[in-house]
């Protein structure tokens, strides 16, 4: 089984920016707690981060012909902007599941739309890293039916 894990715009920031949202673990600790998960589900996991939303709905289209079997997704701030990886989502059809680390329905109010969220059949907001290993799950078992 293998998942594509996406992580969008400022992600590769973490670490360095709003430690008091995002924490003070590094994308490089995200990475590896999202290997770690793959190991303990085991499938295989590729990573993929843009900051640019092209590069996000290249990826996605690619997954539909590269023998991914379902997405992990954390759009990051395209999540409230982007029709275009929402209907990159759609095109491809694969089980997909949207990942936040922080709680954006907490947040200020243009974070309550997610695009990217309405392609997606299951969603983990504000579990911090922990949600992309629960995502993963979700997926797994999900594929497995």
């Amino acid at each position: 089984m293998k998942l594509l894990i996406v992580n969008g715009p400022n992600l590769n920031m973490l670490g360095i920016r709003e430690k008091h949202i995002y924490g003070d673990r590094d994308y490089d600790a995200l990475c590896a707690l999202i290997r770690a998960e793959a190991d303990r589900l085991g499938c295989e996991v590729e990573l993929f981060q843009s900051n640019h939303e092209g590069a996000i709905v290249d990826r996605i289209q690619q997954a539909y012909f590269d023998g991914t079997d379902g997405i992990v997704i954390n759009p990051a701030a395209y999540t409230h902007t982007s029709v275009a990886i929402l209907d990159a989502l759609k095109a491809v059809q694969l089980p997909a599941a949207e990942v936040h680390i922080s709680d954006v329905s907490k947040r200020e109010p243009f974070r309550q739309i997610s695009y990217a969220g309405m392609a997606c059949g299951a969603h983990f907001i504000g579990l911090g890293f922990q949600g992309y290993g629960k995502a993963m799950e979700w997926l797994v078992e999900t594929l497995k039916k």
